[in-house]
């Protein structure tokens, strides 16, 4: 779950070890009115919120700015040439996370990855039901399309595109030229 929140490897460990030292140390205040599993997740998602929080504060490493100002899209061009399927798919749903804002992100990852109910993100996230729906809703269209596959010119069109109802035409005044 933290590197799906904070789409990086090296980040999600810290992340994750400080999650696991909070709730080593926070166990005894853990005081039973939500799951323990409800509890663990809010103790890594604020963790993994900690760490973006510490991420926009230290400055780039200059590896880390040669990779920024190359755009990821060269990173994941070389991947998908090397790798298939269900790895590229996941590489691509990666990218899709990150870019997602931040609010969105962490609903989404809640939801769809962690399988926890709206209830249990509630809890965890200590917002109203309502904004918990719509983060959800808002970062899961965000992400379909994005992962919409674009159709490039002389793409072949597919029996469905072709079978469409073309538009309406549009009546001009005869006399504009």
């Amino acid at each position: 779950m933290s590197r799906r929140i904070l789409s990086n490897e090296e980040d999600a460990l810290d992340a994750t070890q400080d999650a696991m030292i909070a709730i080593a140390r926070g166990l005894a205040r853990f005081d039973g009115r939500s799951s323990f599993s409800t509890w663990c997740y809010r103790v890594a998602t604020n963790a993994a919120l900690d760490e973006l929080r510490r991420r926009k504060r230290r400055p780039l490493a200059a590896s880390d700015r040669l990779m920024a100002e190359a755009g990821s899209d060269s990173v994941l061009a070389a991947a998908t040439d090397r790798v298939a399927g269900p790895v590229t798919d996941r590489l691509l749903m990666e990218r899709a996370l990150a870019q997602l804002p931040e609010d969105q992100r962490v609903a989404v990852v809640l939801r769809d990855i962690a399988d926890l109910d709206y209830s249990e993100i509630v809890s965890v996230l200590g917002i109203p039901i309502g904004t918990v729906r719509s983060r959800i809703f808002r970062g899961r269209a965000a992400l379909a399309e994005m992962l919409r596959p674009r159709r490039e010119p002389g793409d072949a069109v597919t029996r469905s595109q072709r079978n469409a109802t073309p538009p309406a035409p549009v009546e001009t005044d005869e006399t504009t030229p």
